[in-house]
């Protein structure tokens, strides 16, 4: 199975650092040309910008690409979006990484700019997709489009991920779910709470998978793990579709 793992850190550690998308890298990356004009006419490509000590280059990242056959990058807010994810590609039997897919958890859709930045048409040339929530859908299209990724198809979850599951699950499916994993007596004392008297049980639930660190990403995984492949969510099923 190829690993991901130094690549995603290369990426997001770039990201992070603030660095200028890669610029003229060789075709065989992903899509685009390389840039600037050729030194025949006179003009050569600006220099990059030295790179902070332990990050790859622009030449370093194209590489671990390479290495890594990746040729589409699917941009997903946090890590809870990715464990749903890659637990989803199981569920449906699909190898992402063999397939020349790499999720990228990016820390927030505020990040949608940088990462489309150094991995898409201006950066990479890697083919972009991702997952968003619906208020975040602005972060994304924007970032898209600076980075010349106007073909390039991302999909928006009503409210986020979690009500999707829940929607498509129902309460009483992901009490299974809690029960198999030993949360039901916190989730049935959590609802009793005066503070979600008037919340609907989809809406305490919803809440309940946010209160706890990590337990957002546990259930990301447990609750794609317990979906019927036959009856995703849109736009999980639309993503799936489009890799």
């Amino acid at each position: 199975m190829t690993d991901l793992s130094a690549f995603r850190a290369a990426v997001a550690a770039r990201a992070a650092a603030g660095l200028p998308a890669p610029a003229g890298l060789p075709d065989s990356v992903g899509r685009v040309a390389p840039a600037g004009l050729p030194d025949s006419v006179g003009l050569a490509a600006p220099a990059e910008p030295p790179t902070p000590a332990g990050l790859p280059d622009s030449a370093g990242l194209a590489a671990l690409a390479r290495e890594a056959g990746v040729r589409t990058a699917v941009l997903l807010e946090g890590p809870s979006d990715l464990a749903a994810v890659e637990a989803l590609a199981g569920r449906l039997g699909r190898e992402l990484a063999a397939e020349g897919v790499c999720a990228v958890a990016m820390g927030g859709a505020m990040s949608a700019g940088p990462f489309a930045a150094l991995l898409g048409p201006s950066g990479l040339g890697l083919r972009l997709t991702g997952l968003c929530d619906e208020h975040e859908q602005g972060f994304y299209r924007r970032g898209f489009d600076r980075a010349g990724a106007f073909g390039d198809e991302f999909f928006v979850c009503a409210a986020d991920l979690e009500e999707e599951f829940i929607r498509a699950l129902g309460v009483p499916r992901i009490e299974q779910v809690l029960a198999a994993a030993g949360d039901l007596p916190a989730w049935r004392t959590f609802a009793r709470q005066p503070a979600q008297r008037d919340r609907s049980p989809q809406q305490r639930l919803r809440r309940f998978l946010g209160t706890r660190k990590g337990r957002k990403i546990r259930y990301g995984r447990l609750l794609a793990e317990a979906l019927d492949p036959d009856r995703l969510p849109p736009p999980l099923h639309a993503l799936f579709h489009h890799l």
